[in-house]
């Protein structure tokens, strides 16, 4: 039984091998580098039907999608099959969880059937912690959880892939500059973002948004924040758009989406600022003509659909290194 480590990282077991996957903020470079060396072989496996790898023959993973999603949820049932694991996916809006059975309630449920891996995705930001402290706290954290965005909070496999694309095509992190645009008050993503780049040793990290956009005290994050897109652009190697999160906005932080592009979409005249060979990253869903012109979103410079590929990867080397036989 793997144990928790109360004293360090709740993320990793005694020996320091990853226990749960909650967030990438805290994770050893070692740790987070054997993720992406774990995922390499796994991509051939994603980009075309091969047979089944037996790495998770005879376990049950359970995605707890408390929240909207197609393209996560997606992805981790096809990295979960593709492991040959049993995959349960649960319909929030129609369960016990909207009659009032509280989450941990539901999780004491789903232990009883004999779950070995939780895929969490929660609009409240620490759900998936209070799973695995439970699940701790009750002598079942032999069951693994992944956090599959929680809140503002992380969406540390997002993170992952994105870590993964950027290596795959620029190779050495300590040489590039990184620009993440747009709304990064909102956004899981840019948090998860950054704290890898950090990890991975980036030397800079550009934060490129309008003010109310921007957390309180994001340099802290150790990034540099430009209220200028255009001026922020200038020779980046790597350009990470994020999206414009409509649904957690409260009050009028933005004029209009129309507004927004003007100022703040990346046009294919912006993004001659940036490097020649710079890539340009989007998580998805992408909204076209607010965050992104679609003549740079299916330019020659964009790797938005292979982040896609790369997340099944990502996500079967995750699931394998804490559930594999």
């Amino acid at each position: 039984m793997s144990v928790m480590n109360t004293g360090g990282n709740p993320q990793l077991n005694r020996h320091g091998e990853l226990n749960h996957l909650l967030t990438i903020e805290g994770l050893p470079r070692d740790v987070l580098t054997r993720i992406l060396d774990t995922a390499a072989p796994f991509t051939e496996v994603a980009e075309r039907e091969v047979k089944k790898l037996p790495l998770l023959r005879g376990k049950s993973v359970f995605n707890l999608f408390f929240e909207n999603s197609t393209r996560t949820r997606t992805t981790f049932e096809i990295a979960a099959k593709r492991l040959s694991a049993d995959v349960i996916n649960l319909n929030i809006s129609t369960s016990s969880a909207n009659k009032g059975e509280t989450l941990l309630d539901t999780v004491d449920n789903l232990a009883a059937m004999q779950a070995d891996m939780f895929v969490v995705r929660h609009a409240s930001s620490g759900a998936p912690y209070l799973i695995a402290q439970h699940l701790a706290a009750t002598d079942r954290d032999h069951i693994h959880v992944v956090n599959a965005g929680d809140g503002r909070h992380a969406h540390p496999t997002q993170g992952l892939l994105d870590m993964y694309t950027i290596r795959h095509y620029k190779k050495d992190f300590t040489q590039l500059t990184v620009a993440i645009i747009g709304d990064v008050l909102h956004s899981r993503v840019a948090r998860s973002q950054i704290h890898a780049l950090n990890i991975l040793g980036v030397p800079e990290i550009r934060v490129i948004a309008p003010k109310t956009l921007l957390p309180t005290g994001v340099e802290r994050l150790g990034v540099r924040v430009f209220n200028d897109m255009r001026e922020g652009l200038r020779g980046v190697d790597v350009v990470m758009m994020l999206r414009l999160q409509n649904e957690r906005m409260q009050g009028a932080l933005l004029p209009s989406t129309q507004e927004f592009f003007k100022s703040w979409g990346l046009t294919p005249e912006k993004l001659a600022l940036a490097k020649p060979d710079a890539i340009v990253m989007h998580p998805g869903p992408m909204n076209r003509g607010v965050e992104i012109d679609s003549a740079v979103a299916d330019g020659k410079q964009a790797v938005i659909l292979p982040q896609v590929t790369f997340g099944i990867a990502v996500r079967m080397a995750v699931m394998a290194m804490l559930g594999g036989n």
